[in-house]
């Protein structure tokens, strides 16, 4: 037997059909609401003269905010290793745990 199921998104605001969620912050908290093309655009208009005055911004731990981190050499952490006695295979992945050790004492 076939089954055809059928979603229909409504708008949050007024249960109108065909609306597409809409992201928004404010405070660092993000929101999102199912809107029609006309609540959508009652939304925009809103805020537009905030936006245009705004900068855009993101989290204080964003990626762009960090520099980036450097990857320790994978044949120098299993020299080290094995000379500091830690048990480490000749290939895949190293522990986390071995790498922040190597890290330390580097």
């Amino acid at each position: 037997m076939a089954r055809n199921v059928s979603v229909i998104t409504t708008d949050d605001l007024d249960g109108t059909e065909g609306a597409t969620p809409v992201t928004f912050g404010i405070d660092g908290t993000s929101y999102v609401i199912d809107l029609a093309p006309q609540n959508r655009s009652r939304l925009e208009s809103a805020l537009a003269p905030y936006i245009s005055a705004a900068r855009r911004g993101g989290s204080a731990k964003s990626a762009a905010s960090r520099p980036p981190r450097q990857r320790a050499d994978r044949t120098a952490v299993r020299a080290w290793a094995r000379e500091a006695g830690l048990k480490v295979s000749e290939r895949g992945r190293i522990s986390a745990d071995v790498i922040r050790q190597y890290e330390a004492s580097h």
